[in-house]
């Protein structure tokens, strides 16, 4: 009896943490990318302010404003945020594109699921909506 009881409890341990066990990164990421809601769906023409703005104010502005303006990169209104989408350093930047340099610095890579959200936005033509 003495040696069934640790044993029930060992195995009750292991089912206990592999119940809650997840392997979906991708699912866990969508569900809080971006804004903090469901990863957008990107088959249609993605909004820059409902959807881009939000990213770049979270990844992108804190460095990149007015008054800091690290690596001279401007950004923080339409026309800012579209030079540098129609030069490829929005898209290349943070996909850690060979030859650019990976952003955000300091801190983790954005979900898959934002870098989807800004190559819609890129490839759908840079829309202001």
């Amino acid at each position: 009896m003495k040696k069934i009881i640790p044993a029930v409890f060992a195995v009750s341990l292991m089912i206990l943490f592999t119940a809650c066990y997840y392997d979906k990164a991708d699912v866990l990421a969508s569900k809080t990318a971006g804004t903090g809601a469901a990863c957008a769906d990107t088959t249609g023409v993605v909004s820059y302010s409902q959807k881009v703005v939000p990213i770049l104010q979270q990844a992108c502005y804190g460095c990149h404003n007015a008054s800091s303006q690290s690596g001279g990169i401007l950004m923080g209104t339409y026309a800012s945020d579209k030079a540098i989408a129609l030069n490829g350093k929005v898209y290349g930047t943070i996909a850690y594109a060979p030859g650019y340099s990976p952003m955000p610095k300091g801190a983790a890579k954005l979900s898959s699921c934002q870098i989807a959200v800004i190559k819609k936005w890129v490839d759908s033509g840079i829309l202001n909506n």
